[in-house]
């Protein structure tokens, strides 16, 4: 995929008021999942939630997409987390009834098959952060400020925070920036392994799209299924792991995808995935 492929987009199909998804490159296997409330800096509310947990229901569901790009459109955040203004308005009641609805966000980029990439620039903080932890990479320009303050207003990381940041970067790291709630810039982020790759300012799109570009050329049913061993196995003895590895390069061995690439590196030319 050029960097001009990358640069003109389809044109977005829209999830409510809040969420879009554009498709770059020749057959659009590069989706951009963009959150797109500015005004609140990406604060996510019940609505935004539910087409967050709309488009990743989409993107899931459609073969053609290789990799999923998470980006923002606000200038000053990638996403700040909930909306507080709403959720102060909540009552007990209807706070528990919004809860499945919040979690279906975080999951659906969770869950999502393909290999997920976050562009993060700006305030990243709270369920903002955990929209990128939920990604498999995250790559942050210098503006870029990390964070899961939950405890200090009298909650906790409930978007998977808990979860993925001890398995991202060791159980005594996550827990010094759960329990002091404080606020990571992007060099520091960078050198506790928050993020993946640090990028000049305002490059972290072009260039979160540019590595999604360069994964996408590689084979989808390979992609996926390699994407499947990693998080099945994370966690698992190592003969357990060794287990999931077999079933999913089963799953790969005689796939049409397969026999395209050996093929292709024996003739010497660019494959042709039939994705399947």
């Amino acid at each position: 995929m050029s960097t001009s492929e990358q640069q003109q987009p389809s044109q977005p199909q829209q999830f409510g008021e809040f969420v879009a998804v554009r498709r770059h490159g020749d057959g659009g296997h590069v989706a951009e999942l963009v959150l797109d409330r500015p005004k609140a800096m990406n604060a996510v509310s019940t609505d935004m939630a539910r087409s967050i947990a709309a488009a990743c229901d989409a993107l899931a569901a459609d073969p053609s997409v290789r990799v999923t790009v998470v980006t923002s459109s606000s200038a000053r955040a990638f996403c700040v987390g909930a909306d507080l203004k709403e959720r102060n308005s909540f009552t007990d009641a209807q706070l528990v009834r919004q809860r499945p609805v919040a979690r279906g966000a975080y999951t659906g980029v969770l869950d999502l098959p393909m290999p997920t990439i976050a562009a993060v620039h700006g305030f990243a903080l709270g369920g903002g952060f955990e929209l990128a932890l939920a990604c498999d990479l995250i790559v942050a320009d210098a503006t870029a400020v990390v964070g899961l303050p939950e405890v200090s207003v009298g909650v906790i990381p409930g978007g998977g925070g808990t979860q993925l940041l001890p398995r991202r970067v060791g159980a005594a790291r996550a827990a010094e920036l759960v329990f002091t709630a404080r606020r990571v810039e992007a060099a520091e982020a960078a050198s506790l392994g928050l993020v993946d790759q640090l990028v000049d300012a305002g490059q972290a799109r072009e260039e979160a799209l540019a590595l999604a570009a360069r994964i996408a050329g590689n084979s989808p049913v390979g992609l996926r299924a390699a994407k499947r061993a990693m998080r099945l196995g994370h966690g698992l003895d190592l003969r357990a792991g060794l287990e999931v590895e077999d079933a999913a390069w089963r799953s790969v061995a005689f796939s049409g995808d397969r026999a395209e690439g050996v093929a292709a590196f024996n003739e010497k030319r660019k494959p042709h995935w039939p994705g399947e």
